[in-house]
């Protein structure tokens, strides 16, 4: 398999395998005018198989969002045909957007257009608590 390399934009790297869509379509990737590579099950050292995203444009990802997700992944940076860049992602203290309260009583299901926001709680076990109910989310 031969995936060309990028000269400029964004390799998602160490992505847990069979992750690849979801990362995609969180990032709403299938709206960009770019050439966006999907690479599955990749042989790893340190994971066994991994995914790689290779985004051949210089875009704006929501680190959020990402580190939500898959708080392993690593985000290139290209310039020049060069990694740049290595951004190393954690579990973000406060997520919007991103997932909904299952609570049937909590104000986000009853106000449409209200942002559902959760608060990381225990990182160990990746637990978020919504912001208005308290209601428990794992990741």
């Amino acid at each position: 398999m031969n995936i060309d390399s990028i000269e400029r934009g964004i390799v998602l790297d160490h992505i847990r395998a069979g992750h690849s869509l979801d990362i995609y379509h969180a990032l709403r990737l299938e709206e960009l005018p770019c050439s966006v590579a999907i690479i599955r099950n990749v042989k790893s050292g340190k994971m066994g198989k991994k995914d790689i995203i290779k985004i051949d444009d210089d875009i704006d990802i929501d680190l959020e969002v990402l580190g939500f997700l898959d708080p392993g992944i690593t985000v290139n940076i290209i310039e020049g045909g060069r990694i740049t860049q290595k951004k190393h992602l954690a579990l973000p203290e406060r997520v919007s957007g991103v997932i909904a309260c299952k609570n049937p009583r909590c104000i986000t299901t009853q106000e449409k257009g209200l942002e559902q926001i959760f608060i990381l709680r225990d990182p160990a076990r990746r637990l978020y608590r919504c912001l208005y109910c308290d209601a428990e989310r794992k990741q």
